[in-house]
């Protein structure tokens, strides 16, 4: 069988395809061929497959409109197994490779004859914008029974069942110049920024980079525009200033120029990654960039036209059609009819003409069209019908025809007899479209440009932008652009531009362009055949002045009410569109109703390029400290706390008999209140704070008061979230006048170091503080107890004595040769040293410390012994005894609050609200039960009536509840309604199995409440 039967559209010379490497492929079950270079979408375009996909909502037959990221209809479902399984990746995007298995994601049986197309041609009048909120509201309790029924009717790929077989990975990358795009603008740009000796990363997300060149039809220098294309990257690839990513996509432009990148590494090649010597590469890549500068190249987008059927296969816009004739070697039809406003449009008809082709006609909507490409469509002897526009395309499974006839942009009428052309391809062409979506993401909000009929970019400091985005279409126009732009950019571095000598490029003559966007139809458009203006998710013209008739002015209210712009492909091809349509129903200009806002992302990223790999085993790492083999070698129990692995107790066996954790813990908690324990609390957060203003800042994110702390000493401290609730406390030590060492809840680390640089970031960025998290870098072994300073003072040069070493005073000296920091701190309430060293020296200090423990009968003690001993002395954990509700007066600490400060606090004006002054508010107490064998279920929730009837108003609960065996009872901290006034008064506590619980209300305080035991 001749190759051109196998691929019938496939023309026999031209394009950039490999046509001696042919390539197997299945689609829909089906297998056919296609050549290296090619995308999917080319290859079935070669085979002659119109149908691709089924629409979102009507599901009407959709082929392939356009040959990039904009492309609505043609996403698939990749994958032949179930671990390879990829839902929703644009045919336009995916490289041909042999062995590729796709189907469409939606239409059952099949994608040819679709059960649901009868709904969407019966039904689709009833099925307007909002129908699902009109319709299914009733009763409320279906609600959950409709939704899976409509998810199912809309389809769009499933997520696979199985194990992704691949790894995804991160790169951190900086550079002076990220250029994005790697078009004729791109290209000078970052030729001219690599030249002047500027770090340059050049991305594009098209698997070879040239962008526009690689499927024109000028000439640079006199030769094919490839021909400078291949030149320009080589150079730059042999630069080693120069990072190039071809296949890679900007997805989002975030702060101070963070640009994340979508490097599709290996999905060319197969649908896993392939092994080589045992290994597979990463999948995909996430390089997250920071840029010095930021140069955007990233063209523009070519708008259909709005006219009736135009979702019918064989319906395509006009640049597509030369991208798959000049590029790709594949007509994607026999007759054309080319329906434009603008001159750049003609190339798609003369490039039909090239490949043998008929052009039917093409139908210009200026009176009097000029320009170099007209006349070289006139010399050849195309058909021009001026002044004219296609209203309607003929066919359903493929277009057969295009209904013609004489309009008048302006007032929006048909002013003509209509008369049908027939055809198989109706090509189409409404202006070009700036790609401004990752300038949106920086908050700038686009202007509209009446010469180019399109918005454009503002720009931030920064940024800058070449090319075709801001409107410069010209191929010699870009090319210039991209150099001043580099220069720019390179002048805001600090680099002297190097000139750079750009090609000899033919400057064509064009015709201004018309404004028209919806075709106008002789019946109204809410009667006349559905236009659609966002082929993915079904938005048609009816809808959107509908949306308007409701009473949706707003783009963005009528975006929302109609989905328009809402699928995978943001309105690319539609917005404009869907924006003039709104401008026009409501007597206003395009500028005047604006456009939407663009997030991130570009372009759909895999979850795997997202996750990279912080999956699986690394999903939720499990932290060890430095003693953490120690601690199982003596058989501790452990439980997690935040990513840790923290000692839980430490129980011994004796005679074969292994302790209960109740016996273990009462031995470890009288080990401390009478000899000395020894506590491993290296995983609490440690972030080092330095800089001028360090004392301002902490002051500002703490509720008491830092401006006095001197170096050597220690002071605790209270942080509130801007509500004034509790988040987190620790110990803050001073190690220099502007130096800092903060201790937070375990938990609560990383939390607290991104509320600091959350503060910094935005509120208060003319603050010169840094921070650093320093957890990993320093172990801490807490020793306490009466005995602490004798077995300390064994192996330290430090001076212990108490006069000269005080309580939350901290030193620096060596404990067992070890440079170290020692803090005198007390989370037990007795006499403790939280030694700080260098974790890597961690396990010879802690064994040092056993070596000269032993007459001390040293006791390792575990995190639940800490509960105890800590509340015994009444002291808080973050997240136990508050839980987002809980000031630091309901705890009790307004010794730890300074209304005085001169700097507002985070939280102090949230802690003068009414609601947070209330004497009711729940508040901290220590309850004591009546029997002192209970011990209180934590959350237990606590009464004053025990005989009132159900349901009983509930007055607080219990935070914290332990057995002291120095205490010889249970005892419990709560919070409870107004505690602070009810010392002394009896509450209950009812519990599931009917029993009821008394407990007087005591000060949280048990144990040594003078403090004097921490303090010897």
């Amino acid at each position: 069988m001749s190759q051109s039967l196998k691929q019938p559209n496939r023309v026999r010379e031209g394009g950039r395809i490999d046509r001696a490497q042919t390539l197997s492929f299945t689609f829909n079950g089906k297998q056919y061929q296609g050549h290296a270079g090619d995308t999917l979408a080319s290859a079935l375009l070669a085979n002659g497959v119109n149908i691709v996909n089924r629409s979102f909502k009507y599901s009407r037959p959709r082929g392939i409109v356009a040959a990039g990221a904009e492309e609505p209809n043609a996403l698939v479902q990749l994958g032949s197994t179930e671990a390879a399984q990829v839902p929703n990746v644009r045919a336009t995007q995916q490289a041909l490779f042999d062995g590729l298995v796709a189907r469409s994601t939606n239409g059952w049986p099949n994608v040819q004859r679709d059960v649901m197309s009868l709904f969407g041609k019966l039904g689709g009048q009833f099925m307007p914008p909002g129908f699902y909120y009109k319709t299914f509201m009733a009763p409320a309790s279906m609600w959950m029974t409709y939704e899976k029924v409509i998810r199912k009717g809309a389809g769009l790929g499933r997520s696979p069942m199985e194990r992704d077989p691949d790894h995804y990975d991160h790169l951190n990358q900086h550079c002076d110049l990220l250029v994005v795009g790697a078009g004729p603008a791109g290209l000078s740009a970052a030729l001219t920024a690599a030249r002047s000796g500027a770090r340059v990363i050049l991305c594009d997300e098209q698997e070879e980079m040239g962008g526009s060149l690689l499927d024109s039809r000028e000439q640079l220098d006199g030769q094919p525009a490839h021909h400078w294309v291949e030149g320009v990257v080589s150079e730059l690839a042999q630069m080693a200033n120069v990072t190039l990513l071809p296949r890679t996509t900007a997805n989002g432009y975030h702060d101070h120029h963070f640009v994340t990148l979508h490097e599709r590494r290996t999905e060319h090649l197969g649908e896993t990654a392939p092994l080589t010597d045992g290994q597979r590469p990463s999948r995909s890549r996430m390089h997250r960039v920071r840029a010095g500068q930021v140069l955007l190249a990233t063209g523009a987008h070519e708008r259909p036209l709005v006219y009736g059927n135009n979702d019918v296969p064989g319906n395509m816009t006009a640049g597509a059609v030369s991208t798959y004739i000049r590029r790709y070697g594949v007509v994607p039809g026999n007759k054309l009819v080319l329906s434009t406003t603008n001159d750049y449009a003609y190339r798609a008809a003369l490039d039909w003409l090239d490949a043998g082709r008929e052009v039917v006609a093409i139908v210009d909507a200026r009176k009097a069209p000029e320009g170099d490409l007209v006349e070289q469509a006139r010399v050849r002897g195309v058909r021009i019908i001026e002044g004219a526009a296609v209203l309607e395309a003929k066919g359903s499974d493929r277009v057969t025809g295009a209904r013609v006839a004489t309009i008048d942009a302006e007032t929006f009428k048909v002013t003509g007899s209509s008369d049908t052309l027939s055809c198989d391809t109706i090509a189409s062409s409404g202006g070009y479209s700036p790609a401004i979506h990752l300038a949106s993401h920086t908050g700038a909000r686009p202007t509209w440009n009446d010469e180019i009929l399109g918005f454009v970019p503002s720009l931030v400091k920064g940024v800058h932008a070449a090319g075709s985005v801001r409107g410069f279409h010209q191929l010699a126009d870009g090319l210039a652009n991209g150099c001043s732009a580099a220069a720019e950019a390179l002048s805001a571095l600090g680099f002297a531009a190097t000139p750079v000598e750009l090609p000899q490029v033919n400057t064509y003559r064009q015709g201004a362009a018309c404004a028209l966007y919806q075709v106008p139809h002789e019946k109204p458009t809410l009667r006349g055949p559905k236009q659609f203006v966002d082929m993915q998710n079904d938005v048609t013209a009816a809808a959107i002045e509908l949306a308007t008739r409701e009473g949706f002015e707003s783009i963005e209210h009528v975006k929302r009410y109609t989905a328009m712009g809402f699928g995978t492909d943001q309105g690319k091809l539609g917005n404009i569109n869907g924006m003039a349509i709104a401008a026009r129903c409501l007597g206003k200009t395009i500028p005047e109703v604006g456009t939407t806002v663009f997030r991130p992302n570009y372009t759909p990223v895999t979850f795997g390029a997202i996750v990279g790999r912080h999956c699986r085993d690394l999903f939720d790492p499990e932290r060890y400290t430095a003693m953490h083999q120690w601690h199982v070698e003596q058989g501790a129990e452990f439980e997690d706390v935040g990513q840790w692995k923290r000692p839980w107790y430490f129980p011994r066996t004796v005679n074969g008999k292994t302790e209960s954790m109740h016996d273990a813990v009462a031995r470890e908690c009288l080990a401390v209140r009478q000899g000395v324990g020894i506590l491993d609390a290296s995983t609490l957060g440690k972030i080092d704070i330095q800089g001028p203003d360090a004392r301002e800042f902490l002051g500002r994110v703490y509720t008491n008061k830092w401006a006095k702390l001197a170096p050597g000493r220690v002071r605790y401290g209270l942080m509130c979230k801007d509500d004034g609730m509790l988040m987190d406390d620790g110990t803050t030590s001073c190690l220099g006048e502007n130096h800092f060492l903060m201790t937070t809840t375990t938990g609560g680390a990383a939390g607290v170091m991104e509320w600091l640089e959350l503060w910094h970031q935005t509120e208060w960025p003319d603050l010169q503080v840094y921070f650093n998290s320093v957890t990993d870098h320093w172990a801490t072994i807490t020793v306490t107890g009466p005995e602490a300073r004798k077995l300390l003072a064994e192996i330290t040069d430090i001076d212990l004595d108490r006069e000269t070493f005080k309580f939350m005073d901290w030193r620096e000296g060596t404990v067992a040769d070890v440079p170290a920091r020692v803090f005198r701190i007390s989370f037990t309430g007795e006499l403790s040293f939280e030694i700080n060293v260098q974790a890597n020296y961690a396990l010879h200090v802690w064994k040092t410390l056993f070596a000269h423990g032993e007459k001390y009968d040293l006791t390792p003690y575990g995190t639940e012994t800490m509960h105890v001993l800590r509340a015994e002395k009444g002291l808080i954990i973050a997240g136990q005894e508050t839980d987002g509700s809980v000031t630091p007066e309901d705890l009790g600490m307004q010794w730890a609050v300074g209304y005085d400060k001169p700097f507002p606090w985070i939280g102090k004006r949230a802690l003068t609200r009414s609601d947070t002054r209330r004497v009711d508010r729940k508040q901290m107490v220590g309850l004591m039960p009546k029997d002192p064998s209970v011990v209180l279920e934590e959350g237990a929730q606590i009464v004053f009536d025990p005989d009132h009837a159900i349901p009983m108003p509930m007055v607080g609960h219990v935070t914290s509840s332990y057995y002291s065996p120095i205490l010889e009872s249970g005892f419990a901290l709560a919070v409870i309604k107004g505690g602070h006034q009810r010392m002394g008064e009896i509450v209950y506590l009812p519990m599931v199995d009917g029993k009821t619980h008394a407990a007087e209300i005591v000060s949280p305080v048990f144990y040594d409440p003078k403090g004097e035991r921490q303090h010897v």
